[in-house]
């Protein structure tokens, strides 16, 4: 298997490349426009063809294509659609809340959720569309995972680009030991990951 991040410093927007070498096959998880030439480059240096391409929430998706992308248009994914590349997996998760087309995607042991942890810091859309919608995205489809699950979000979170569930459990304001009431209230009044993503 092959993975690789890209990390814009500008915004902290965040792209990931996950390949099975064996069969020289590619999936992008929420590809920029900016990162064409470097995926290009990983691309033919591994002789890796990229077969589908997905999004963690609608205003990901590019306003401006490059002219020769190297990635197919993004695969729309329904909650518990599965992609396959190669040998391996990808699962949808449906998480709307922060964006109504919200989307999370199990690979192994990795959860690349988007901005469902830290949606007002998305550099892109800063907000919660439907709070309770993305209450219920944390409690009901992310928690649900092992505690040593790696979360890897859509953008660096106060300098942090990856976490795991435990440390999400312990110390996000939203999750900790906050009721539903008390998380609703928290979205709406301050930050999550004001400056870190422990």
């Amino acid at each position: 298997m092959y993975f690789r991040m890209l990390h814009d410093d500008a915004t902290g927007l965040l792209t990931y490349l996950l390949a099975d070498l064996e069969a020289r096959e590619a999936v992008l998880i929420d590809p920029r426009p900016a990162d064409a030439s470097v995926v290009h480059a990983m691309l033919a240096e591994h002789g890796l063809r990229a077969v589908a391409t997905v999004e963690t929430d609608a205003h990901t998706a590019p306003a401006s294509a490059p002219a020769i992308p190297p990635w197919p248009a993004p695969v729309q994914l329904r909650d518990g659609d599965v992609l396959a590349f190669g040998a391996q997996h990808l699962r949808c998760l449906a998480t709307p809340g922060h964006t109504p087309q919200g989307r999370s995607y199990l690979w192994r042991d990795r959860l690349f959720c988007g901005g469902v942890l830290s949606p007002l810091q998305c550099p892109e859309a800063p907000g919660v569309e439907a709070p309770a919608q993305l209450w219920e995205s944390l409690t009901a489809r992310v928690l649900r995972h092992p505690p040593e699950t790696l979360l890897f979000p859509g953008h660096s979170c106060g300098g942090w680009t990856v976490s795991n569930l435990f440390t999400q459990r312990m110390h996000h304001p939203w999750l900790g030991t906050a009721s539903r009431d008390e998380a609703l209230h928290a979205m709406a009044s301050r930050p999550a990951h004001a400056g870190r993503m422990d």
